[in-house]
């Protein structure tokens, strides 16, 4: 990490949330499951929503009512969308955590950069209710100075509004930040905000390898960047 800031340490580093730090996709797809089924719908399987995560609550509903990846051309009537949604929010706030995991790494890595005077913070496309509820029910809430979901600002990753946000509540600069992710997302997000960019291999990618991303760094566990 050190090499891509001429061997210092960034003033803040930016962690994505669902498939970087936490494994949320099991909880995720109960609750996109329990929405489907409420609906007369046959359920989806895990893989199928691992591959829909990482564009925000609103567009996994969609790709769940489509029961695919590309929505391009869908049509979302809007009584069915609203029905929809409101059940995925309430199922998914009824056990947001309950099998969610910290990916191996996390907690070390939080605890080395914090160590050594790090800012940290969480740009996540997640709505902020379920951001803050599984920061908290995970035990790592305190280690953030700032966290932006989904829902903060008017735009979500890959616009990099709520990068810059995160970087102005800081007092750091596009320079001094890296941006850490799973996703293309992500490294568009950081890109267009100035940023170096960190990627792990394991999260959430719709099943494309992070490395045609090209981001500037990949380590195949976050304590990797220590």
């Amino acid at each position: 990490m050190r090499h891509l800031f001429a061997g210092q340490d960034p003033a803040l580093v930016l962690f994505d949330l669902d498939g970087t730090l936490v494994d949320s996709v099991p909880d995720l797809s109960v609750a996109v499951d329990r929405m489907l089924e409420a609906l007369g719908r046959a359920p989806a399987d895990v893989g199928r929503v691992r591959d829909w995560v990482g564009n925000g609550a609103p567009t996994l509903v969609r790709r769940a009512l489509h029961g695919d990846l590309d929505i391009s051309g869908a049509v979302f009537p809007a009584d069915c969308f609203e029905q929809a949604y409101a059940l995925f929010l309430q199922f998914y706030g009824e056990s947001t955590t309950a099998q969610s995991t910290l990916y191996p790494g996390v907690i070390d890595c939080l605890n080395g950069l914090q160590a050594r005077g790090v800012q940290l913070g969480v740009a996540t496309n997640k709505p902020m209710r379920f951001t803050d509820e599984m920061l908290r029910g995970l035990g790592i809430a305190d280690y953030f100075q700032v966290v932006i979901g989904g829902d903060s600002l008017p735009t979500c990753k890959p616009d990099p509004a709520m990068l810059f946000h995160a970087i102005e509540q800081c007092g750091a600069s596009p320079g001094t930040t890296l941006m850490v992710g799973d996703s293309s997302n992500d490294i568009k997000a950081g890109r267009a905000a100035g940023c170096k960019v960190a990627a792990v291999p394991y999260g959430y990618n719709h099943g494309e390898p992070i490395e045609a991303s090209a981001p500037d760094l990949i380590v195949a566990r976050l304590d990797a960047l220590l």
